[in-house]
């Protein structure tokens, strides 16, 4: 039911019974891209919809700059969740949802190899892993479940899948 220090799925499974994997986490937000974060600003909840950089064993890499209130308010609470939607399969499609706890990165080799092989950074005129307009986070603690059409009305049910990345 838990993860151990690699994350990766101990035990679990979702209300239909399939067998539920971190990897599985990780292959649907790489997937998805585009997933819809929400953030805190004072007792107002605030969403938007951010490129997913990846997601590996090590949690989900998401970038902003410290110009936005989207840094601004997860300075102040670093408690996420993070929506990834698939419409594929009809209906509506399937949700992955992930709250948790953002980490900010600032491993510079990273943030080059992201440079390098996205050109969106140098779009928006980032061409250093040290410019301080490159902010790179993660979400690696936390807990994430799957919801279909299915899952409606059973959702506390639904088998959760705890993160802790190292």
């Amino acid at each position: 039911m838990w993860l151990n220090e690699k994350a990766t799925l101990v035990k679990g499974s979702n209300v239909r019974g399939d067998k539920v994997e971190f990897q599985d986490c990780i292959q649907f937000a790489n997937n998805c891209r585009t997933v819809f974060v929400a953030t805190m600003d004072g007792n107002k909840p605030r969403v938007r919809p951010l490129a997913l950089q990846f997601a590996d064993e090590r949690g989900f890499y998401f970038q902003t700059e410290p110009v936005k209130n989207l840094y601004k308010q997860m300075k102040v609470n670093k408690n996420v969740e993070l929506c990834f939607y698939n419409s594929e399969g009809g209906g509506l499609g399937r949700v992955m949802r992930v709250n948790g706890e953002i980490e900010f990165v600032n491993d510079l080799e990273l943030k080059a190899k992201l440079i390098k092989e996205r050109p969106f950074f140098k779009a928006i005129g980032i061409l250093k892993p040290d410019d301080p307009l490159f902010v790179l986070f993660r979400v690696k603690k936390g807990e994430a479940f799957f919801w279909t059409m299915a899952d409606n009305m059973k959702e506390s049910e639904i088998e959760k899948i705890r993160i802790d990345c190292q």
